[in-house]
């Protein structure tokens, strides 16, 4: 199965503007050097609600899928870089 990275990019667009921006950051940093593996799961992570991923990401709520937790945790970092202003 091929890859689209450029639709999986475009669904990391989201409604709520924290997890936009946060995603913003994750594209920057991290999506190029994902494998298609990752891009796969990833895929299957932006399936969720806002509400669902934005509690995974901001810790309130516990990753429900062990594949999933590297995502979080990149997320987590991006989130924590974009709030400290780290470049």
């Amino acid at each position: 199965m091929t890859i689209n990275r450029g639709r999986v990019r475009w669904h990391c667009r989201r409604a709520l503007l924290e997890l936009d921006l946060v995603f913003s950051r994750f594209l920057d940093d991290q999506f190029d050097h994902l494998s298609d593996a990752q891009v796969e799961d990833l895929q299957e992570l932006l399936n969720l609600e806002d509400h669902d991923l934005w509690a995974m990401v901001n810790g309130s709520k516990e990753c429900t899928e062990k594949r999933w937790s590297p995502f979080i945790e990149m997320l987590r970092h991006s989130s924590d870089a974009a709030r400290s202003g780290d470049a």
